[in-house]
Parts: structure tokens; C-alpha cells; sequence
């Protein structure tokens, strides 16, 4: 599960403390969810608040992006602090004929399975209600069992707080759009297979023209300025890379930090579907940006577009190399980490030198080999830390940790051969026929079974795709012919595998 955030609904005016209400409203039999959060994350006021949002998008920079959107990506937080951010994803919109949004947020006050979508008539800011297609949530719900209609999420409060994630989109979208009507989702959990069955539902129902998709998500929380630097650009290099699976699992490791982890990867798992094929990155920024923010505790923040470019050339690219020196160091590394564990059963220090391409998180495999044959064999598929560590840790492991052997002894210590897989991004395999054998390794998955082989399995064993897809099933756990169901998720990913002379 996510590190859920809960933020205060309580402010000042005129020195008295004043929580507005989240009652859902009846009159005449249509249901209105109330303004839970404004007059904190945003004016109260409608003219104060239409100027506001008026002037943030003035500033923002619309970016050329070259083919259709299907999905953006905006923060939630106040918009004294996020709201400069968000006008990146919302420009985009102006002007443009959208007559149905999907806004997906987290819940920060209550957890549940699967997720809500809102059943009532609308959704509340001061700028006016926002129109629920009611019509498309009824068919969404059908889709998929963990998919309800309901106002779990949408109209809870604990402790004085209310769901705030969600709302704080609406006041940018009345201001960018003339009229649309809103599909209002809240994940209760933020699991991989409550995205893929929302992100799937989504792309058979609402590929078309008219409709966007808007998730609302944060990032990290409550680092250091630089701490909080970094680790966002972590979470922002796979979205590039549009490795969500693997982005998803280290949310739910609590490896990476945003807490609309699961809006992202909903947002990415439907937009492939539809066509999209690229992500940029309008804006990036933190809570320690503006002039009054605490650079000690910052949250960050993130506009995110997700498109389609060149059609006609798009593909899935997982290739990558490493130059000679660096894979020298890596080497080096692993070599050195094998001999200080077995010497003296302690983790050897290490860094990525001056290679930037080695401090990236990234999966790598270590094997050992002695005369020949194998002697050891372990590995991290996800980018779980900084390559260099990644291979000090599994080649540590690989000696004494592998199940299959003994513990390596100093006396084989100068008879050991070093191999290094270094892992590319992983992408969802959309034709078979992408799929290189010799080239490509697979991951399939499908609810919880899962299994991953590397490219070179496939040719020391002389398989065919076919085959191939075949055994990567059956490493799951699944019958031969699982990856012809629609439930299951078929990756590939490419191995640079390089070794000593």
C-alpha cells in the first residue's frame, strides 16, 4: 500500500478557525458533492479564484507536443505551492474540443478495495458544478468488479479532513474548458491490478477524440530539497522510459514516492492502449520553489503529458549500452564485492565514479562461473537503487547466497569468470512479433502469477518465440498458453550482458 497523506482543511480568516463541510447536498433528488477544500487549497471566492487560476496558466509554458494527448498528470496540492505546475498540464487543454474528462485521484482519507467512481449529479467549486457523465460511469463500473459506483473517497471525512486531490482539478479544468462533463474516480488502493483493470476499462470505453484523462498525484514527501530532487527524478525517468510496471512496484515496495502513484500508472496502462507512446515532462518543481517554502520538508510536484508521436515509426525501444570504461567499473565492482564478502563477510564499499549512468537505478543480474559451469546466479529485475549498488549487492549475493550452491571459498576466488546483465526498461508487448529471440527477455504476468526469463535462456536452449512464450508461462506458474489470455501482461526488456576477456 502507499504512504497515505493527510492534509488539513483548516485555515484562518479574519482569526477564527473555519472547516468547511463535505455534506452531500440533496435538491430536488440530484446529489451534489460539496466544496470540501476550498477557501484552504484554493479561494473560496469565485472571482478571486478564477483570477488566480487565469494568471497561473498565463505564465505556464505550453509545450509543443507534436501528436494527440490522451492523458496528463497534475499535482493536488494548494495552489500557492502546486498550482504554478498544474497550469503546464492544463494549458495543453485550451482550445481543444474535450467534452468528457476522467479525473483519477488517490484517497487520502479512507482505504478500500478497487476503486469509486462518484454516482452523484455533481461535483461542487465555487466557479459552479461540474456535471457527472453518469451514463459512462454506470458502463465503467461493469467493466470490472473492483470498479463500483459509489461515494467512497469522494464524500468521507475523518478528523475534520475531506478529499481534497480531486476537487483541486476542477476549478483548472472549468477555466481551460467550456463545458465537459466529468467521470470522478477515487483508488481506494493503489495495487497494480486495481490500475490495470481501471486503466484497461477506460481505454475500451473512452478512446475517442472528446475525452482526457487527468491523474492527481504528488510526489515525493517531507525530504530535504535535494533528497527530494533526487528521488523524484526517479519516478520521473521511468515515466520517460514508460517502464510503469516495474514504477508500480517500487510504489508499493515504498521504494518511490508519489502518493497518485496509482492515477500515473492507470493514466500510462490506458493511454498505451489508446495509442499513446511517449511521455514529456512540462514541469518540474517542489513546495521549496517558491518564495515561501521550507526547503527542509518539501513535497514535489510534476506536470506530465502522455501522447502520441510518429505514428507511422512508433515502436517499443528497450535497447541500451554501456561504453567499455563503464563496463570496466562495473566489473571492478562486482569482483571486489565478491572477494570482501567471502574474505570477510562484509559488504564492500562502492560508487558510480564518474559514470552518471551507473548512479540510475536499474536491474542487473551477476552470474559467477567457474571452469565453465555456473556458480552463481542472482539478480534484481526491478530498478530497486543506483546500478553500481545494484551489482555490488547481487554479485555479494550470487556468491553466497544463491540456494543452487554452496557458499563460494577463498580458495575458488581466482578461478571465478564475472558476467553482468544490466537490465533495460521493461514495455508492454503490444504484437508478438516484437518480441526478438536472442534480444529480448520476457516478464508475463497475470493477477498474481508471475515470471520473468532472460534474453539468453531463450538462446542457450535454441527456442523459437513460440517456445519462448511458452516456458516464460510456465516459469509463472500458468498453463503454456496463458499469454494468449487478455488478463495477462506480456514485457520484454532487453540484457546488455558483457563479462571479463
Amino acid at each position: 500500500m502507499f504512504k497515505w497523506i493527510l492534509v488539513s482543511t483548516l485555515f484562518l480568516v479574519g482569526g477564527l478557525a473555519v472547516v468547511f463541510s463535505l455534506n452531500t447536498t440533496q435538491d430536488k433528488s440530484q446529489t451534489i458533492r460539496d466544496c470540501g477544500v476550498a477557501g484552504s487549497f484554493y479561494p473560496a471566492d469565485p472571482e478571486e479564484l478564477a483570477t488566480m487560476v487565469d494568471q497561473l496558466l498565463v505564465k505556464a509554458k505550453k509545450q509543443d507536443i507534436s501528436g494527440p494527448v490522451y492523458a496528463l498528470v497534475a499535482p493536488h496540492a494548494g495552489y500557492v505551492y502546486s498550482g504554478h505546475v498544474a497550469a503546464h498540464s492544463y494549458i495543453l487543454l485550451k482550445g481543444r474540443d474535450i467534452k468528457r474528462v476522467i479525473v483519477i485521484s488517490p484517497s487520502h482519507i479512507e482505504s478500500f478495495n478497487g476503486a469509486a467512481i462518484y454516482d452523484g449529479d455533481y461535483y461542487a467549486t465555487p466557479l459552479g458544478n461540474v456535471s457527472i457523465d453518469k451514463e459512462f460511469s454506470a458502463r465503467l463500473a461493469k467493466e470490472n468488479n473492483s470498479l463500483n459506483l459509489s461515494q467512497k473517497g469522494h464524500t468521507s471525512r475523518r478528523g475534520g479532513r475531506t478529499e481534497h486531490a480531486l476537487e483541486v482539478q476542477l476549478p483548472f479544468l472549468q477555466r481551460v474548458l467550456p463545458e465537459f462533463k466529468l467521470v470522478a474516480i477515487v483508488m481506494g488502493d493503489q495495487s497494480y491490478e486495481t490500475c490495470r483493470a481501471l486503466g484497461t476499462a477506460l481505454a475500451k470505453l473512452g478512446n475517442d477524440n472528446h475525452t482526457i484523462i487527468v491523474s492527481s498525484s504528488d510526489l515525493s514527501h517531507f525530504h530535504s530539497y535535494d533528497a527530494a530532487v533526487i528521488m523524484d527524478h526517479k519516478v520521473l525517468n521511468a515515466i520517460e522510459e514508460w517502464d510503469y510496471f516495474n514504477m508500480c512496484r517500487n510504489f508499493e515496495g515504498r521504494i518511490w514516492e508519489a502518493c497518485g502513484g496509482g492515477p500515473i500508472v492507470t493514466a500510462m496502462i490506458a493511454s498505451e492502449r489508446m495509442g499513446a507512446n511517449k511521455a514529456k515532462i512540462l514541469k518540474y518543481a517542489n513546495s521549496g520553489d517558491v518564495a515561501y517554502g521550507d526547503k527542509n520538508s518539501v513535497v514535489g510536484y510534476a506536470a506530465v503529458a502522455f501522447y502520441k508521436n510518429n505514428p507511422e515509426k512508433a515502436g517499443v525501444k528497450t535497447d541500451f549500452d554501456l561504453s567499455k570504461a563503464e563496463q570496466k567499473h562495473l566489473l571492478n565492482i562486482a569482483k571486489t564485492s565478491v572477494e570482501k564478502v567471502v574474505r570477510d563477510g562484509e559488504m564492500a564499499d562502492c560508487s558510480a565514479g564518474e559514470f552518471k549512468t551507473l548512479a540510475k537505478d536499474r536491474g542487473a543480474f551477476v552470474t559467477l562461473i567457474k571452469n565453465g559451469e555456473l556458480r552463481g546466479c542472482i539478480g534484481y529485475t526491478s530498478p530497486l537503487q543506483p546500478l553500481c549498488n545494484t551489482v555490488r549487492d547481487v554479485a555479494a549475493h550470487a556468491a553466497i547466497k544463491d540456494p543452487r550452491f554452496n557458499p563460494v571459498s577463498k580458495s575458488e576466488l581466482d578461478n571465478l569468470h564475472y558476467e553482468i546483465s544490466v537490465l533495460s526498461p521493461f514495455r508492454r508487448v503490444t504484437d508478438i512479433n516484437q518480441i526478438k529471440v536472442g534480444q529480448h527477455g520476457l516478464l508475463i504476468k497475470k493477477g498474481k502469477y508471475e515470471g520473468l526469463l532472460l534474453p539468453q535462456v531463450a538462446t542457450d536452449y535454441a527456442w523459437d518465440r513460440l517456445t519462448f512464450l511458452q516456458q516464460t508461462c510456465r516459469k509463472a506458474g500458468l498453463p503454456l498458453d496463458a499469454w494468449k489470455d487478455d488478463k495477462t501482461d506480456i514485457f520484454m526488456f532487453s540484457a546488455f550482458v558483457f563479462g571479463e576477456e
